[in-house]
């Protein structure tokens, strides 16, 4: 093989991240399989590839006996010592046996390892790359839809938004710039598949953290999240500074914070919750928008019966049972509600 091969390689190996002692690794043992092959050869033979000056050799493997019953795999005591007196009964010798035109058969075989190595690295680099994304947002472009899934290029490969994490009321197109939540990362025989979601509610919590400097500064803590997709979002939140109103940084200066991560989920309905310790003051704020006049506990069977002033009743259970219904998962409290 030509020096010049090397010079190729390492290019290669910079410009895909891919280390050059991988690839070599790979191309010496692909290169002891075309030897066998094109040799008819069942010897335990080694290759020499030399990156200095891209020669390439091939060694017989010998084990020193006493007397020799395996010519291919075995040497004796004496011979081994005409090669060099230092060797003693069961080292092993290489004995050169590199064919004349086994250059020819190395750069073929090197073509083929390359190429297959690049596009294994490849796929264990983006792979990597992706399962640290995992649980975050990503930004892509909607390349194409088919049977409902949306393909979205995220840069070195394509992310499927399948139909059931599309919310209901979101339409797609052709060049659409679009946030996702990463919800997996699988490696796969075809390679690396990234899935993503529009209705996962960690969607919504990395919005608020990119959104809020007071959250990902650890000032304001997000309790818990309950979301129906492209209806509506109940978000809690905390502030561990006496001086910060969580709803208020959420909500953000003319609420611009709340409207910006609103516009990105299509105009989703968002109510900023004050988190309590007080189950009976938590219950209470859950129910937002409606006003709650009384919150009755009962530990043991971790439900609560709330009282809302007549006119507020059909908004305090909301559309369908909506409202009651995120504000039960926002708590982790079974709510009944009756008129006052």
């Amino acid at each position: 093989m030509e020096k010049g091969l090397f010079e190729v390689l390492t290019e290669i190996c910079d410009e895909k991240g891919i280390s050059p002692d991988v690839l070599l690794d790979a191309l010496e043992a692909a290169l002891v399989a075309a030897y066998k092959k094109n040799f008819n050869s069942a010897q335990n033979v080694e290759v020499d590839v030399d990156k200095e000056n891209g020669t390439v050799r091939v060694f017989a493997k010998k084990k020193v006996v006493d007397l020799v019953f395996e010519e291919q795999e075995e040497i004796s005591l004496d011979d081994a010592r005409a090669i060099n007196g230092a060797y003693e009964l069961g080292d092993i010798v290489n004995i050169e046996v590199t064919p004349k035109d086994f250059g020819r058969i190395s750069a073929m075989t090197a073509k083929q390892v390359v190429t297959q190595r690049i596009r294994e690295a490849e796929r264990g680099i983006i792979y990597s790359e992706y399962t640290e994304k995992t649980n975050d947002i990503v930004t892509g472009t909607v390349e194409r839809i088919e049977r409902g899934n949306v393909f979205i290029d995220i840069g070195k490969i394509e992310a499927m938004l399948p139909e059931k994490e599309q919310p209901m009321n979101e339409t797609y197109e052709i060049g659409q710039m679009l946030k996702c939540y990463v919800s997996e990362v699988r490696s796969t025989a075809k390679g690396t598949q990234i899935l993503v979601s529009r209705t996962h509610p960690g969607l919504v919590k990395k919005l608020f953290e990119s959104e809020v400097p007071e959250i990902a500064e650890g000032i304001v803590e997000i309790k818990n999240i309950a979301r129906e997709g492209g209806s509506r979002t109940k978000i809690a939140v905390v502030s561990h500074d006496p001086n910060v109103d969580a709803q208020g940084a959420c909500i953000g200066p003319k609420g611009m914070r709340v409207q910006n991560i609103g516009d990105e989920l299509r105009n989703e309905k968002i109510d900023i919750v004050k988190w309590s310790e007080d189950p009976a003051e938590f219950i209470a704020a859950s129910l937002s928008p409606a006003k709650v006049i009384s919150a009755e506990i009962n530990e043991e069977e971790k439900s609560a019966r709330v009282k809302v002033p007549d006119y507020q009743l059909s908004l305090a259970i909301g559309k369908s049972g909506q409202n009651v219904r995120l504000a039960a998962r926002l708590t982790g409290w079974k709510i009944d509600i009756s008129a006052e």
